[in-house]
């Protein structure tokens, strides 16, 4: 049975448990349980024989062998003592609870799970099928999940750009569900020819991330576990702690990350009255070039930390992040000074779960301080103005962005031309501004655009139905995202 048929397989059961009350990410965590478990007993079994650290008495045959009462009451057990283990085992387990109530319900997901031989899959069939769940989960509005998951193609179109080597880490600073992590293991498996050492080192050694959120991080160990990154035995390199909240223990040689959206920082309190209330929190990093609760802002000094001094970031941020002033502009000005900000990709809307998100990827390299700036000029590659996607029927494809990989030219992004040309090519997508051009805007703005937005113009040229009124409701949004981002200002 091909992966896509085992994920229609394993998907179409939450039709049924959907009606039982079980939401689709409560599922997919349920799953996740289900599957290391059953992969685990499989690695201890001939010819793997491996050690594994769990105990006997909740190995995969004993869940297997109850049913009805006993069979919840048993699981419920075995997920509060896997959850008190060390390492790999108990994070995946870390405060684990059964969402499936109806103990024939629950029989009948594992003896589905028990059917397949999940250690003899090869990792990209383990892979798929696990990030094909994970993006039908994404696809649930309502859960919230999809503000985890990066499109996969924008993801593959940074690691082609940024083209991570052997032997280097990698970190993301808030890794959702694992996106760049699989994008770039993929990319150096396929692209060089590893030695043993190199591929130990790609296993255990490369990867390092923080996610907060428990759940997310379960996702992420689990993703990485079946795409062959780490083992079950070995100990968790993703954190579960705020990235912002100290510097760095280490710094990495690439930071691929698309941080959370949610523009301010806050924690929540209690007050007098015993009533929970968001408060905005300020991180105070010396580290950093100017205190702000902005979270993007926070990121993007963060990243740069991260880095050594021949370091790499591509950071996926919103559209405020280029334009914003006082802080925005004490970061951009500090950004162009200190790295080679060499390139920003601007995105459309209707790509990214999250309603009305006008995103942009920063691609900059770090530097050893010096008195001369080390950004001299920054290439646009406008891939919003006249671009129109949607999630359902017409989302991202890699293909959509072959153009701007290929002038990013990868391979020496110092030999580079413009293709935007004011006579003969005016509607050029790709074009530079010099350093001092950028800093003689208001505020150092890399807010750019310059191409004619046709559906101003053109009546033959609207878009679909669908994608017009969805970009509507994308401007409604976020013209009330600012409008909420005024009365915040007002109130302070």
């Amino acid at each position: 049975m091909n992966s896509s048929n085992i994920i229609q397989k394993i998907w179409s059961y939450s039709n049924v448990l959907r009606d039982a009350g079980v939401s689709y990410g409560d599922y997919l965590e349920q799953l996740t349980y289900l599957i290391f478990l059953k992969m685990a007993h499989e690695y201890a079994q001939p010819p793997y024989n491996q050690p594994i650290a769990i105990p006997e008495q909740y190995a995969w045959p004993e869940l297997r062998k109850r049913r009805g009462a006993e069979l919840e009451r048993f699981y419920v057990e075995l997920l509060r003592e896997l959850g008190r283990q060390k390492g790999m085992l108990g994070q995946i387990f870390s405060k684990a609870q059964n969402k499936i109530q109806d103990p024939s319900m629950l029989y009948r997901v594992i003896h589905m799970i028990d059917e397949e031989q999940w250690a003899m899959m090869g990792v990209d069939v383990k892979g798929e099928i696990y990030e094909g769940l994970l993006a039908k989960n994404a696809e649930d509005v309502k859960s919230g999940a999809g503000q985890y998951f990066t499109p996969r193609p924008l993801i593959r179109a940074i690691v082609e750009c940024v083209r991570p080597e052997p032997g280097k880490t990698i970190a993301d600073p808030a890794c959702g569900t694992g996106g760049f992590f699989l994008a770039a293991y993929q990319f150096i498996s396929e692209t060089y020819d590893l030695d043993r050492d190199q591929k130990r080192f790609l296993k255990h050694h490369t990867f390092y991330g923080n996610e907060i959120v428990a759940n997310t991080r379960r996702l992420a160990l689990m993703n990485m576990l079946l795409h062959g990154i780490g083992d079950i035995n070995s100990q968790p390199t993703i954190s579960p702690t705020d990235a912002l909240i100290a510097p760095p223990d280490q710094t990495y040689d690439t930071v691929l990350t698309n941080p959370p959206f949610g523009k301010k920082s806050s924690i929540t309190i209690v007050n007098a009255e015993g009533k929970a209330e968001k408060e905005d929190f300020t991180y105070n990093r010396q580290d950093f070039w100017v205190t702000t609760s902005n979270k993007q802002l926070n990121f993007v000094q963060h990243v740069r930390t991260m880095l050594k001094t021949t370091g790499r970031a591509a950071v996926v941020v919103p559209d405020n992040v280029l334009f914003e002033g006082g802080a925005g502009e004490v970061v951009r000005r500090k950004l162009l000074e200190t790295t080679d900000l060499h390139t920003i990709l601007r995105l459309p809307t209707g790509i990214f779960y999250a309603q009305g998100v006008k995103a942009n990827v920063l691609f900059f390299d770090n530097r050893p301080a010096a008195k001369e700036p080390q950004t001299r000029e920054v290439w646009f590659y406008d891939y919003r103005t006249n671009v129109h996607h949607t999630l359902k029927k017409k989302p991202l494809r890699l293909q959509d962005l072959a153009e701007f990989i290929e002038l990013y030219n990868p391979e020496n992004r110092h030999r580079r031309r413009e293709t935007w040309d004011a006579e003969r090519n005016p509607e050029g997508r790709w074009r530079k501004f010099s350093y001092d051009e950028i800093v003689a805007r208001d505020k150092a703005s890399l807010d750019i655009f310059w191409l004619r937005d046709k559906s101003l113009t053109d009546l033959d040229n609207l878009p679909e139905p669908e994608i017009l009124a969805q970009e509507i409701i994308e401007s409604i949004e976020a013209a009330l995202a600012n409008f909420r981002a005024v009365a915040e200002g007002l109130e302070t």
